[in-house]
């Protein structure tokens, strides 16, 4: 029995975009209170976690909330440039989440 699912599989929406034209904000929403829970309960979205999927240092991680209101787990980075500037590849931050759609949570957990 595959005790494993990726995240696409069990959030209702994962995104990002900018929070201000410094940093960039994830969103991690989940439809129901129990999945949400459980991916809490597996430790697999941490903010040393967010930060290994994204290949940043952690100096850059400014925000993680596990806000239960919402069944939602929401974290900020800080750019390497200005959204906009010369050499920024997503002006808008809206393409940084696909590395969490492949990440495997442990449903055991």
């Amino acid at each position: 029995m595959n005790t494993r699912k990726k995240l696409a599989d069990l959030a209702k929406t994962i995104r990002s975009k900018n929070a201000g034209t410094d940093k960039i904000t994830f969103d991690i929403i989940f439809r129901e209170k129990d999945t949400y829970e459980m991916v809490k309960r597996s430790k697999a979205l941490t903010p040393e976690s967010v930060c290994a999927v994204l290949g940043v240092d952690a100096a850059r991680l400014t925000d993680f909330v596990e806000y239960d209101p919402a069944y939602a787990i929401k974290f900020t980075i800080l750019r390497e440039r200005p959204s906009g500037s010369a050499g920024d590849g997503d002006i808008f931050g809206a393409q940084q989440y696909a590395p969490f759609l492949d990440v495997e949570v442990d449903l055991s957990a």
